[in-house]
């Protein structure tokens, strides 16, 4: 062979092996679940649940501290004294009808449009964390360019379906002009659905402003294209911040995800089954609630789950009630005919080890087998979301993309071709070089890519390297690989400019901006 050929020869290989390892940053489609969802209930005790929640929204109430919301409640009926709402449950149940069961979200990218309720799930990444584990392992305060990171990572990792929006808290930019430069990065590095900031009512309004400028005039009142988030102070408070941005993303027809946030055995009872009881009053409040604002606008049934250790006060994660938890307010939620959302691949660990895989792990089956929908923390969570390790975050995203796998259900496709091959093999014989192996090897079983099975010895020769190391090699590989989906010109220079004069008319100052 001459060395023209040999040369030739390897060039081919090296392209090949090039097109292998080349990351398929393709995103899935909406998971559309083909497994049965686990009901722990039976309809008994649903009925029970729902008699219980009701009970409660009627006899003990719910606080809203916000003048226009109790006025809004008086307007629709309610029994409103002082700052306590009594709600009728023929009143709740009337409202919640009107919610739309299932949402359809438009991207940038219309590609990567897709649908939310019922049988229809999407995975969201983490949000919130003030603090990060970077591409050393570093755990420090985050930055914009941080937030843009996490944004290209969100964009490259098919099973992902949203960019979020502040995945970290950027700490180099002052919190009253935060919300604008999140929500620019959020469009910016991805064109994946993402989500609104609800930080205060005048954040939310902004947020939907650029929305306007991205997707054009008038495209919000009938195409979701955010999700906002507004947690209820359990027990039984809704505060002025959240129901003013609630009011906003509502108003202009944006889902909003109304989230009870649940500390088990701290802000609910000491009782798995009243607390789901307590969490589920508290969520029919403000679903209510977003129906007296604009009756038929989305919403999402929301909540954040975490028990309590009754030995420290700090909140746990992958514990056993709240899969139990999850597998009911599923239920419930299914019995109201509306979309919900859960937090999955929870981790209180302060490394990325293993308490922290196994306390995801265990989370994420409950919330696949639940049959969530709007699945949120699905990358980076740790440390109970005071951080956001980049190492977990690729590594849950493709433990996403196997959960994805595995609630689809069974594939039937090829099952006459596949019982043909052993036909062909017989006994004694081995499938490796059949043409049914050959056509179907790639998708027929899921192969890792972050997770070694290699033999020991392959694993030696290969540097040793545990899944923190291979983790953090493959996202320098993937931001090596990035390609910025460009926003069209004039559109990012109005959402510049727009940014621009905010940041004048609100005074940079490290609080909330409620007036301006």
């Amino acid at each position: 062979m001459t060395a023209e050929a040999r040369a030739s020869r390897r060039g081919g290989r090296d392209a090949r092996r090039t097109i292998r390892t080349a990351p398929n940053v393709e995103m899935l489609p909406t998971l559309r679940r083909g497994l049965p969802v686990v009901e722990p209930m039976d309809a008994e005790q649903v009925e029970r649940m729902h008699e219980a929640s009701l009970a409660i929204l009627e006899e003990v109430g719910v606080v809203f501290r916000d003048p226009i919301a109790l006025e809004d409640w008086r307007r629709a009926g309610a029994d409103v004294r002082g700052e306590r709402v009594h709600l009728d449950r023929g009143l709740v149940m009337e409202l919640i009808k009107t919610i739309p069961p299932e949402i359809e979200y438009f991207a940038r990218d219309p590609a990567k449009n897709v649908e939310l309720g019922g049988p229809n799930s999407i995975f969201v990444p983490m949000t919130g964390a003030p603090y990060m584990r970077d591409l050393d392992d570093v755990r420090r305060g985050p930055t914009i360019a941080d937030l843009g990171t996490f944004h290209k990572l969100a964009h490259m990792m098919p099973a992902l379906h949203s960019s979020a929006h502040h995945i970290v808290e950027p700490m180099d930019i002052v919190v009253a002009h935060r919300h604008l430069h999140i929500t620019y990065s959020s469009m910016k590095y991805s064109d994946k659905t993402f989500m609104g900031m609800t930080t205060s009512p005048k954040n939310a309004e902004d947020a939907l402003d650029m929305c306007d400028i991205l997707f054009g005039p008038g495209f919000l009142e009938t195409h979701a294209v955010t999700t906002g988030n507004c947690n209820g102070n359990s027990p039984l408070v809704w505060d002025q911040v959240m129901l003013g941005a609630m009011r906003a993303f509502c108003r202009r027809n944006q889902p909003v995800l109304c989230s009870p946030f649940v500390l088990g055995g701290a802000n609910t009872p000491a009782s798995t089954a009243a607390a789901v009881a307590q969490l589920n009053a508290e969520a029919l409040s403000a679903l209510a609630y977003t129906q007296v604002v604009r009756q038929g606008c989305p919403a999402i049934y929301g909540h954040y789950l975490s028990t309590v250790s009754m030995q420290s006060g700090a909140p746990m994660a992958g514990t056993p009630e709240i899969s139990l938890m999850n597998f009911m307010i599923g239920q419930m939620a299914r019995r109201y005919n509306i979309p919900w959302r859960t937090s999955n691949l929870l981790g209180g660990a302060k490394v990325f080890d293993a308490q922290s895989g196994y306390e995801s792990a265990m989370t994420m089956m409950a919330v696949l087998m639940s049959g969530a929908n709007y699945i949120w923390h699905s990358a980076g969570w740790n440390e109970a979301g005071m951080h956001c390790s980049i190492a977990k975050f690729v590594v849950d995203a493709e433990v996403c993309d196997m959960g994805y796998r595995m609630t689809k259900g069974i594939q039937w496709d090829d099952f006459d071709e596949a019982l043909a091959a052993i036909r062909d093999v017989g006994p004694g014989g081995h499938y490796l070089g059949h043409p049914h192996t050959q056509a179907n090897f790639e998708r027929a079983f899921f192969i890792p890519k972050l997770f070694d099975n290699n033999s020991i010895e392959q694993w030696k020769a290969d540097g040793s390297k545990d899944i923190k190391q291979r983790a953090l090699e493959h996202a320098r590989h993937l931001l090596g690989e990035y390609q910025e989906p460009k926003l069209d010109q004039a559109k990012d220079e109005e959402l510049q400019a727009y940014i621009e004069r905010r940041s004048r008319e609100i005074p940079a100052v490290d609080a909330l901006n409620d007036e301006y």
